[in-house]
């Protein structure tokens, strides 16, 4: 099942999330999930491990298990990267052993210090707060990011952690349109306005930490996990399904791509076994209802300032 962008490319409905996955374990979570079926894998130069994903990737092609064509690749522009899109992009496509990607993405709405092509670390000033450059505008950025596609690089260019003023401004003055805003959405963070904006000007949606980040985010934000509440819980049991596919399902309906991210293969299978079943209209509504504006993804924690405030 996939989504067609605004440029008439397909992007599947349902991905895998490489964050915090640590090098070592790629390879064997790749290959088992393309095993799975699994064609969709998102990737960031901040994740710091695009070379473990493109030394499986190659491997992957080289056997035969899967044709690059047949596969959807994402990965993201960095905060310090900004006025050296194409090098960086460049660098991200070398590490992933790629000749294109099918979307590469502008990670956050802000530039900051240049700490050298594929650094990815956070440029802080003296006082601990984010090095925010603030000589390079966004619309410098995505002028670059629009001459990816002219060069061949990336298929389809998008948006990452825009707001709907943001995203609003993008459309105002670019010329290759965003393919995809890429946005934490989950049933604790609906985010209803901003997704329906997006998707009525050919924007889609993907949900990065649909799942509310689970325990990974709160354990590293102390946060609460949408996991654990009762609706979805009751849901799981009427549907007779795991409370994370009631989620992802949600998610689907919305027609939203949803890329969860798990290192184990049980879960893996579980979170891509979605497509058998549908949530009634009284039980999206009722989900509905959960919403508390409540981001899981807190980049504060690192950056010494609050950019969502």
């Amino acid at each position: 099942m996939a989504i067609t962008l605004n440029n008439g490319f397909k992007m599947p409905i349902i991905g895998l999330g490489v964050w915090r996955m640590e090098g070592k374990e790629i390879r064997d979570l790749i290959t088992n999930s393309i095993k799975l079926g699994y064609r969709h894998f998102d990737c960031a130069a901040d994740y710091k491990n695009e070379a473990e994903v493109g030394e499986a990737l190659a491997e992957a092609f080289k056997t035969g298990l899967v044709k690059r064509e047949d596969l959807f690749i994402t990965t993201k522009l960095w905060n310090s990267d900004h006025g050296h899109v194409v090098e960086a992009c460049k660098d991200s496509l070398k590490k992933l052993q790629l000749d294109y990607l099918d979307l590469y993405l502008v990670h956050f709405p802000v530039a900051t210090r240049h700490t050298g092509v594929g650094a990815t670390g956070s440029a802080m000033d003296e006082d601990g707060v984010l090095d925010i450059d603030t000589t390079i505008s966004l619309e410098t950025t995505w002028h670059a990011m629009e001459d990816l596609v002219s060069l061949g690089l990336a298929r389809s260019i998008g948006i990452s952690n825009y707001d709907i003023f943001l995203t609003r401004d993008c459309l105002a003055y670019s010329k290759v349109k965003p393919a995809v805003n890429q946005i934490e959405t989950h049933p604790y963070f609906q985010r209803d306005s901003l997704v329906k904006f997006c998707q009525k000007h050919g924007i889609c949606v993907t949900a990065h930490t649909p799942l509310g980040g689970a325990v990974a985010n709160t354990e590293l934000f102390g946060t609460v996990s949408v996991l654990d509440d009762p609706v979805l819980k009751g849901l799981a049991e009427k549907y007779k399904k795991t409370v994370a596919q009631i989620a992802l399902r949600w998610g689907i309906q919305r027609n939203t791509v949803v890329i969860p991210k798990s290192s184990k293969v049980e879960r893996l299978k579980e979170n891509f076994e979605v497509f058998d079943f549908e949530l009634s209209k009284e039980d999206m509504d009722l989900l509905k209802e959960l919403d508390r504006n409540y981001r899981t993804n807190q980049p504060a924690k690192f950056w010494g300032i609050n950019l969502y405030a």
